[in-house]
């Protein structure tokens, strides 16, 4: 058989196909310069070319918009933007420097797109202005999330201050609501509080919420046990008399004498030494104590709470606290649980650090999946200094976040079905970004996980609920997407 002679595609082929694939709207409007009546003169765009993609945009084919030829675009243009359209695109070419510029469509349907216009001039060997070449995409995605998560912040904003909060405490998830109703019952009893927690998530507020709805009327005072040098920890509790050591000029009242009628709070309890826990307990059962170099007992009425981030049951195997101590501490136990097992008060916690700071800033819906990815080991108080420097560097601040948040940031879907709320758009977003994890991966579980920043038995728990089972079964659910 006769082979069939190769004719090469001519470079202008080539280029239409790219662009009939671009998923956009390619354009090239010429520029002409009209008279007014005055004697002035202005620019009227004409356009000549229009790829096949504007079907897809604007639901209107090249050839009926090359018909229309004259300022198409500005009479298809929202009346609010287009003044601003005309000058940013005026101000740039006039520079010659490409232009930007984001602008409402108004289409037929009474349909409403948002469009992203790229573009630059083209000047002639004369030096004029002769076309404008450019890209136009469809974001109407992108910025009615924004929109949305604008109006979303504001609304918070305007809650938070009287809703799914206690004291300083913010948070509606069950585990922090089940915190505030422990939070209520200890300030009613003038028992003892041990709060458990990581570092960072709040337990110092937790004990400041429990003093203030006491109604105690004496002051709070809070000790960070772990940073007291042991040969100062029995003067710094219970105080001392001029000449009890050297050094000792005067007489000084200790932490103890400070908190009568008060409360004591002592953080990082587990940090004790076993001699001290000895006085405390004595202190702690008829609220007497000596101060260092003295004979005189004095007394001090203090309500005791106290803070940790250790395991004190397994202190007190390992002998390093005292069981009956232990005992007289861990009387009504608040944990206060790590910030990611409560992803979902992320919005009040972002709300409730701009009304402290001052500051209003919107989260992209990028950054914030981001942030539920990431698995915060210092909690609240690292959210805080992250938020801090978000404010001061933007996204750059995202490497502070680790791996696992940039890996999310950057596979990021950028496409939602429309007409989906909030919550089910972030949840169409994090089955497409498993997806697309996985496939990077190719399929190995273990490698997926540790760039998502989540454990394996996690990642397991949340393919079986979006019903990715494996990747043959994942071709088959993507191919009816």
């Amino acid at each position: 058989m006769m082979e069939q002679p190769y004719f090469a595609p001519t470079v202008e082929e080539s280029y239409y196909r790219l662009l009939t694939h671009i998923p956009g709207m390619v354009y090239r409007c010429r520029v002409d310069k009209v008279a007014d009546d005055d004697g002035s003169q202005h620019f009227e765009y004409v356009l000549e070319f229009v790829s096949e993609g504007s079907q897809r945009l604007i639901g209107i084919a090249a050839n009926v918009l090359l018909g229309q030829k004259q300022n198409v675009f500005e009479r298809m243009t929202h009346p609010d933007d287009l003044v601003r359209m005309r000058q940013e695109i005026y101000d740039r070419v006039v520079r010659r420097e490409p232009y930007q510029v984001m602008y409402r469509l108004l289409l037929p349907g009474s349909v409403t797109k948002w469009i992203w216009d790229q573009g630059e001039g083209v000047f002639g060997p004369d030096d004029g202005l002769w076309y404008l070449e450019g890209l136009m995409l469809d974001v109407s995605e992108q910025k009615f999330m924004e929109l949305s998560l604008r109006e979303e912040n504001r609304q918070i904003r305007a809650a938070s201050s009287t809703l799914f909060s206690l004291g300083n405490l913010v948070g509606q998830s069950e585990s922090m609501r089940h915190v505030y109703e422990l939070i209520l019952k200890a300030a009613e009893t003038e028992t003892n509080v041990i709060i458990y927690g990581e570092t960072g998530v709040g337990k110092d507020v937790a004990a400041r919420a429990i003093h203030t709805l006491s109604g105690r009327k004496g002051p709070y005072i809070p000790v960070n046990c772990g940073a007291i040098p042991d040969a100062l920890m029995e003067s710094e509790f219970f105080g001392h008399v001029k000449g009890a050591f050297t050094g000792a000029t005067g007489n000084k009242e200790g932490y103890i004498a400070a908190a009568d009628g008060g409360t004591l709070f002592l953080d990082e309890i587990g940090e004790l030494p076993l001699h001290l826990q000895v006085k405390l307990l004595r202190t702690l059962e008829n609220k007497m104590y000596t101060p260092v170099g003295s004979h005189t007992p004095k007394t001090s009425s203090f309500r005791l709470v106290a803070a940790t981030n250790q395991d004190l049951h397994r202190l007190v195997k390992e002998k390093k606290m005292r069981s009956d101590f232990y005992y007289r501490v861990h009387v009504l136990a608040i944990t206060v649980p790590p910030l990611r097992e409560r992803l979902s008060d992320l919005p009040l916690l972002i709300a409730g650090w701009q009304d402290r700071r001052g500051v209003q800033i919107d989260i992209p819906l990028n950054v914030r999946l981001a942030m539920e990815r990431y698995q915060w080991p210092g909690n609240i108080r690292e959210l805080y200094n992250f938020l801090d420097r978000y404010a001061a560097f933007g996204e750059a601040a995202l490497d502070s976040l680790g791996e696992a948040a940039r890996w999310s940031a950057a596979v990021l879907p950028q496409e939602t079905e429309a007409g989906v709320t909030l919550e089910e758009a972030t949840l169409q977003l994090e089955e497409k970004l498993i997806r697309k994890t996985l496939d990077a991966c190719r399929w190995h579980r273990g490698e997926a996980a540790q760039r998502l920043g989540l454990n394996l038995r996690t990642l397991q728990r949340k393919m079986k609920r979006l019903g990715l089972g494996g990747r043959k079964e994942s071709g088959k659910a993507h191919s009816k997407a």
